[in-house]
């Protein structure tokens, strides 16, 4: 893997190391015996199931003899997990695992205190990683844990699955084919490639919305426009992923990103996007669900195409176009991590639990596909296909959920699905700022301002709602709030960062 390669991931290695091999011999301190029985809760986002007390039974009857604990699974709804999530975290309420990630505010939350340092000795929970995360250590790639640090500590554990990242869109592959398409498709390079092909959609196919976007996923997503924000895409300045100056600037101040979106407007224009882009609470997989979507925007991987057909009970009727170069930044290490609330009353157990996730298969598997003869049924040892309550259990979020290289493959997906993200990190290009974080802390009050700032455009700017000439009213707004001490202030650590590195 590019680890081997990189002076970055390689120094990563060496400062776990010693953490490592504590890890080992401290793992096992705690028996089930001396443990007090406690319930965790578990917050993530997606959507509640019909089943989902029929998981929980299982689980739980599981976790009591593995670390005598019941889980409370706590989904919310895509659209609704940022301000539900939100009112949680401001409100103190106690939780105990919480799904977290670069794009989803991680750096802004660590300076809120809102997530507990993993691997501090003198923290308030101590070095959990060290305690209780010898599956963690033993398994994951130490350029995750090393990519996701803020100020020097973990927040969150990082889900172990592909860790280059590349932009592109999923389509319905058999409305392609009615209508003629599949060579257009087959061709397609750039956004630009994409018009002729929805304008068609648009015309022969009246009932069916052309390009689903929603906020966060479009054309100037993280993924696909290539940007590196430092540790967390909700607080402005970035440098770009594809080029090697480590310049700190903003999103407009980005050529390519203001292209992107005079693009998107003129797809808005004429009709391809959902006009509700803006506001929907909607995820694209969830989109497709309905049926009446052509295409949506996504962060690709292999087989990306069958996981989210499946999910959206569409298997084999979706095809995936890969769009962008394949990068890694910090932003991937740290793309999707659970993390200990500050409020927890145990945060012990809830690392055991994530060591679990991450090295007990039967539980993986049970959390992310149901009960074996019921919502699936093994093909062979490790592959698995729909069982007859399938519908009734589907949560679709195998990338959240601890090791992923445990999980079964479903017969729609190629058998060698888990050599295929090997080799799909292989030769990804690095970003300058590999295994740098934003410290938000020192310019705290204005990182604040600026995400509410941001909340009020964003949607709209990226999704085509709004017209890309107000940009420079937007930006006017941000360096009336601190924008550039922001600025500065990332600037200043990242010089810091590559300077130590040399």
């Amino acid at each position: 893997m590019f680890n081997r390669t990189s002076k970055t991931v390689k120094s990563f290695a060496l400062v776990l190391g010693a953490s490592l091999i504590l890890s080992v011999f401290s793992a096992s301190a705690a028996t089930t015996s001396s443990l007090p029985e406690y319930k965790l809760s578990f917050y993530y986002p997606g959507t509640p199931t019909k089943d989902e007390a029929k998981i929980e039974a299982k689980i739980n009857a599981h976790l009591k003899s593995k670390i005598n604990a019941t889980i409370d699974l706590q989904p919310i709804d895509w659209g609704q997990w940022d301000s539900k999530m939100n009112l949680l975290k401001a409100s103190r309420e106690p939780m105990d695992i919480i799904f977290t990630a670069q794009w989803n505010g991680h750096a802004n939350d660590v300076a809120k205190q809102v997530f507990l340092a993993l691997d501090d000795p003198k923290g308030p929970a101590g070095n959990l990683l060290a305690q209780y995360g010898a599956g963690i250590t033993r398994t994951l790639d130490p350029a995750f844990l090393a990519g996701a640090k803020v100020n020097g500590h973990n927040y969150g554990v990082p889900t172990n699955k592909e860790l280059a990242a590349q932009g592109g869109v999923i389509y319905r592959k058999d409305i392609a084919d009615k209508l003629g398409l599949t060579a257009k498709l087959n061709s397609v390079r750039t956004v630009a490639d994409l018009d002729a092909i929805l304008a068609t959609v648009k015309a022969k196919q009246p009932g069916m919305t052309p390009l689903f976007l929603r906020d966060g996923d479009n054309f100037n997503a993280h993924y696909f426009i290539q940007q590196d924000f430092l540790g967390d895409t909700t607080i402005e300045g970035l440098i770009r992923k594809d080029s090697t100056s480590t310049k700190v600037i903003t999103r407009f101040d980005d050529k390519k990103y203001m292209d992107q979106l005079t693009l998107t407007r003129s797809f808005y224009k004429k009709g391809y996007i959902n006009r509700d882009a803006s506001t929907t609470q909607l995820s694209g997989q969830d989109a497709l669900k309905k049926g009446n979507v052509f295409m949506i925007t996504a962060s690709l991987k292999p087989g990306k195409d069958a996981e989210t057909a499946l999910a959206a009970g569409l298997a084999g009727k979706l095809k995936q176009i890969n769009m962008t170069d394949r990068t890694v930044s910090t932003g991937e290490t740290a793309g999707s991590m659970l993390g200990i609330s500050s409020t927890s009353k145990d945060p012990a157990r809830a690392m055991m639990f994530i060591n679990l996730l991450h090295t007990d298969k039967y539980l993986n598997n049970l959390l992310n596909f149901g009960i074996e003869g019921e919502h699936y049924a093994k093909a062979s040892a490790e592959v698995i296909k729909a069982g007859p309550s399938a519908a009734n259990y589907n949560p679709g979020a195998t990338w959240m959920f601890g090791n992923q290289f445990l999980n079964y493959v479903w017969d729609t997906e190629a058998s060698n699905k888990w050599a295929q993200f090997k080799n799909f990190n292989r030769g990804a290009k690095l970003s300058p700022a590999l295994g740098f974080t934003f410290n938000a802390q020192p310019v705290k009050s204005q990182v604040a301002a600026l995400v509410s700032v941001r909340k009020t455009y964003i949607a709209g700017l990226e999704t085509g709602s709004i017209d890309p000439s107000k940009a420079a009213e937007f930006q006017k707004k941000e360096k009336a709030n601190g924008l550039d001490k922001v600025i500065a202030e990332k600037q200043k650590q990242l010089d810091a960062f590559l300077k130590a590195k040399k």
